[in-house]
């Protein structure tokens, strides 16, 4: 067995010589993460736990693959025997623009985070957005469809893909929250259909786009239940919590997508105001299930899984 470290990172020259540098490398590598940056990922930990569970004889590795690579990074993975590959930040997006065929959830909310090889042609998923709904029901035990919800750094593949499942659900309200509004103008006009109907009383429109500074998302706070933060602040300890501790209350309940070995600044606010939390861990497992489901056609063992991500 010559298992690489599970921090080690591969990069684009790597994949450009893989016969050579993967040659001693067993279980074979066959699936990954691309992303950038990468090395703070828990899918390989528990991705290969879920492999050595089912006596896959295989392995999940990092790439380390910059924007400007990732077209590069598919054309020689194509080549490769892969099973396939997850898309991380800052690819969701992007890739879905590389790849031959998008299913419904990676073309409905234009980011794909799941890739699976089949004869070299790339079919895109996404699986962030029910990974997502999975995550809220088993950490507060309540349905999107009950909540009224806001998402901060609505702009990206992680932020498309929740709205999109908020919609989809029904969701009471969905306030979308980003520094740059026109990158949420698109998904805002594809997501209106959904919130036509009223169902909140009250003034409150149910689905909002507002810019990202402190009066705007004061105002929306007290007609909100879920804040989800998408965006990376909280991947650092000296990050500053996405919105002011003082702007939470103990109605509200707070889902940071960032996880690691100590609580956010986001979800240490939420403690202090008296209101629910939790990390990104839950959706990590949920979704990371999910590609496993459609990597092997086959139910992924999820208490492997997340055992092997425990924190």
């Amino acid at each position: 067995m010559n298992e690489r470290s599970t921090t080690e990172r591969y990069t684009l020259t790597d994949l450009e010589n893989w016969s050579e540098v993967a040659r001693d490398v067993n279980p074979p590598i066959r699936l990954g993460v691309f992303g950038d940056p990468v090395a703070h990922s828990l899918s390989p930990q528990m991705q290969n736990a879920a492999l050595r569970a089912l006596e896959i004889n295989m392995q999940y590795a990092r790439f380390h693959i910059r924007a400007n690579e990732l077209r590069s990074a598919l054309r020689f993975l194509r080549e490769l025997d892969f099973v396939g590959i997850n898309l991380t930040v800052p690819h969701k997006i992007a890739g879905l623009t590389q790849i031959d065929v998008a299913d419904e959830s990676a073309s409905r909310c234009g980011a794909a985070n799941t890739l699976r090889l089949d004869s070299k042609k790339f079919v895109g998923s996404n699986t962030d957005t029910e990974g997502f709904s999975r995550a809220v029901r088993s950490e507060f035990s309540i349905d999107l469809r009950d909540l009224r919800v806001m998402i901060l750094g609505a702009g990206g593949g992680t932020g498309h893909a929740i709205a999109w499942q908020c919609a989809l659900e029904n969701c009471e309200r969905l306030v979308l929250v980003n520094r740059t509004l026109a990158k949420t103008s698109s998904i805002l006009e594809r997501l209106r259909p959904f919130f036509a109907e009223p169902r909140v009383l009250g003034p409150v429109a149910r689905l909002e786009a507002v810019r990202w500074d402190e009066a705007a998302v004061r105002a929306q706070l007290a007609d909100i239940d879920l804040i989800v933060n998408v965006t990376p602040l909280g991947m650092n300890p000296s990050d500053p919590a996405p919105i002011p501790a003082r702007l939470l209350a103990p109605h509200h309940i707070v889902f940071d997508c960032v996880y690691g070995p100590s609580r956010t600044r986001l979800l240490r606010a939420a403690d202090e105001a008296g209101a629910r939390g939790a990390n990104g861990l839950s959706m990590l497992l949920h979704q990371g299930a999910l590609s496993f489901t459609i990597w092997f056609n086959r139910e992924a063992p999820i208490a492997a899984m997340r055992s092997a991500i425990a924190l």
